[in-house]
């Protein structure tokens, strides 16, 4: 047995398991917080096509995911994230981050209103100990249930006619950052459009006993539209084409850094539109404020790079001065635009700022030095129309 094989065989299977292996052909597996998750199944240009031409169907089941309940639940989540919870009804689900005490970032993910004073939280990094520190004071239940819900992210065109041929009556309607709930072979099925790509698409959620006649039930239900698992390295080229942040590439979790510095407040990630300095308490908030007053650092931006290769890990310059790197990058093919992802100080930050990315790439064992025009853009290069369109548009 293999080094990588043994490795391998420590960590956790998800509850779709047994259909992602039988699938993977070319045998890339990476480690998801301890899960062992497929970083492609054929052909990752083939896996890509499939989300923004067909339905791409990623196994979402080793995000973390805490269930927060109890009578003080919303009152605890506002103490903890930087947005106004009380705004998040019943049936949503909303976009946030949460900091430290320095304003810094820990984490950004999802939560989702399920019922009065019934929340769950998805994220990134496993914080179990200091959500229950953050709790003092308050009556609430916090259980991570990570391993107790099965999820697919079901991304593309056709992911609703795909989900709409399995059975889910309705789902056309389901407006973005909305929730339906379903009963599949007899248990609940819950339906969010939500997604990681940029497209029109959904995660579904399922108790773990159900993983596998659901993935079959949907690719049954798919052929016709064009349906294909899509591994990490598929789903990472459609997150940088659609401008999303990935913790642990774009920034670094504040309870995670080494050295003095290297975290980010929400307002130098650009997720100042989730900061509501409104509410009277919450972790980071006098940091915060001081740093509205004072000015930020630096600013995340996206940039529009000159060529077609990927300025993976660049230094970015002004003149012969270097201010900023990036941070995830990639030849985006839908929009047909070399992408970047790049912290810079702020001064640099403004759309329209014309800049240079120091680009080296390897052919043939032989490496090239590239200086590529770029400029900072406003927003992503994919922002289709359908991504918010409701009803959901057959195709």
């Amino acid at each position: 047995m293999s080094a990588e094989t043994r490795i391998l065989k420590m960590l956790l299977p998800t509850p779709f398991h047994d259909r992602v292996a039988a699938a993977c052909e070319t045998n890339e597996w990476s480690n998801w917080k301890g899960y062992t998750t497929p970083e492609s199944y054929t052909d990752v240009e083939l896996e890509y096509f499939a989300i923004r031409s067909g339905t791409g169907v990623f196994d979402l089941s080793p995000m973390v995911k805490y269930r927060i309940t109890g009578p003080d639940a919303e009152a605890y989540l506002n103490r903890l994230v930087t947005r106004n919870v009380s705004k998040i009804k019943v049936g949503r689900v909303g976009y946030t981050v949460w900091c430290d005490e320095q304003g810094q970032v820990m984490d950004d993910g999802t939560i989702f209103h399920l019922a009065e004073n019934d929340y769950r939280l998805c994220s990134y990094t496993h914080v179990m100990d200091w959500m229950s520190w953050s709790a003092l004071g308050f009556d609430v239940s916090i259980v991570d249930e990570t391993t107790e819900v099965a999820a697919l992210s079901v991304q593309g065109p056709t992911s609703c006619s795909c989900l709409r041929a399995m059975g889910l009556a309705g789902l056309e309607e389901l407006k973005p950052f909305g929730i339906m709930d379903f009963t599949f072979d007899g248990v609940p099925l819950m339906v969010s459009r939500t997604g990681f790509t940029g497209d029109l698409g959904y995660e579904v959620w399922i108790e773990p006993a159900l993983a596998v006649t659901l993935w079959d039930k949907l690719f049954a239900a798919g052929k016709p539209y064009v349906i294909r698992p899509v591994g990490g390295a598929a789903y990472e080229l459609a997150r940088i084409e659609a401008g999303f942040l990935q913790a642990g590439s774009d920034f670094v979790p504040a309870e995670e850094t080494v050295r003095i510095g290297r975290s980010r407040s929400p307002f130098e990630l650009g997720l100042g539109w989730l900061v509501d300095l409104n509410k009277p308490v919450f972790n980071g908030r006098r940091a915060l404020l001081e740093e509205k007053k004072k000015g930020s650092r630096y600013n995340t931006v996206m940039l529009d790079i000159e060529g077609n290769k990927p300025a993976e890990h660049a230094f970015v310059y002004a003149g012969n001065k270097q201010v900023g790197n990036v941070t995830s990058a990639a030849w985006c093919p839908t929009a047909k635009s070399n992408f970047a992802i790049a912290i810079v100080d702020a001064a640099y930050g403004k759309p329209g700022t014309e800049l240079v990315a120091e680009i080296y790439y390897e052919r043939e064992l032989h490496w090239t030095r590239i200086m590529a025009k770029c400029v900072v853009v406003e927003g992503s290069l994919f922002n289709p129309p359908r991504r918010r369109q409701t009803p959901a548009p057959a195709f």
